[in-house]
């Protein structure tokens, strides 16, 4: 039985529900990321008793699960559009804002898909984006790698917003501070892809990174779509 299909307990002296646990667990996870996420540290900002939670939520993995399907709602787009491509690339940049706007998300991406309500509603806006297109092999494919560039993505973009903050270098700094060791590196001329990649290669934001690949990924889906559907 999931945290979803388990009944709630009645109302006690402290009034609690899981609404009120998941806003204050993820008040805590925005602020100090999942490591300061604890059944005990919930409860202290609830003012109950730790014991108390566990009528509620069994394990800190189902908090985790309230959580990551808490931010699907951010994700799930107020109108649908019919464009398969335009579904997904929504979906896949409106999780990447959520995941800024909650960094321990990344943390939580794939595996297991959560089972809660917002989490079903954006696998089936992914779905039913691609339905009737191709066979439903294809399709779940075809949404499998791009929910893998779309993690993938997200995660290489906060690792590097994390080592800028463990650090304090900015990316612009950390260049700077390695040059010297990379420019040595290139000059030996055993790295010509690199040296040309680095001398050579137009430095761009995030942002446009993670469009630009998204839209070779959803090229390449509608491509095998297209010998899929011949």
């Amino acid at each position: 039985m999931t945290v979803w299909d388990r009944p709630e307990p009645p109302d006690r002296p402290v009034p609690l529900d899981r609404e009120r646990i998941v806003a204050a667990a993820l008040s805590l996870a925005d602020e100090g990321g999942l490591e300061a996420v604890s059944l005990r540290k919930v409860a202290a900002r609830l003012n109950a008793g730790p014991m108390r939670l566990y009528g509620y939520i069994a394990t800190k993995e189902e908090l985790f699960d309230l959580l990551v399907d808490e931010v699907y709602a951010e994700v799930l787009p107020e109108e649908r559009t019919d464009e398969w491509r335009e579904a997904l690339r929504t979906l896949a940049h409106r999780t990447r804002r959520a995941a800024l706007r909650h960094e321990w998300l990344a943390d939580l991406l794939g595996g297991r898909p959560t089972l809660g309500p917002n989490g079903l509603a954006v696998a089936e806006a992914m779905l039913s984006a691609l339905d009737g297109l191709a066979d439903v092999d294809t399709v779940m494919r075809a949404v499998g790698t791009v929910n893998a560039y779309v993690i993938g993505a997200i995660r290489g973009e906060i690792a590097n917003l994390r080592a800028e903050r463990a650090t304090g270098l900015s990316k612009r700094d950390w260049q700077r501070a390695a040059g010297p060791r990379l420019s040595r590196a290139l000059a030996t001329g055993a790295f010509p892809a690199l040296s040309k990649a680095v001398y050579d290669g137009t430095d761009v934001d995030p942002e446009t990174t993670f469009a630009t690949g998204l839209d070779w990924v959803l090229d390449a889906v509608a491509a095998k779509l297209t010998r899929s559907s011949a």
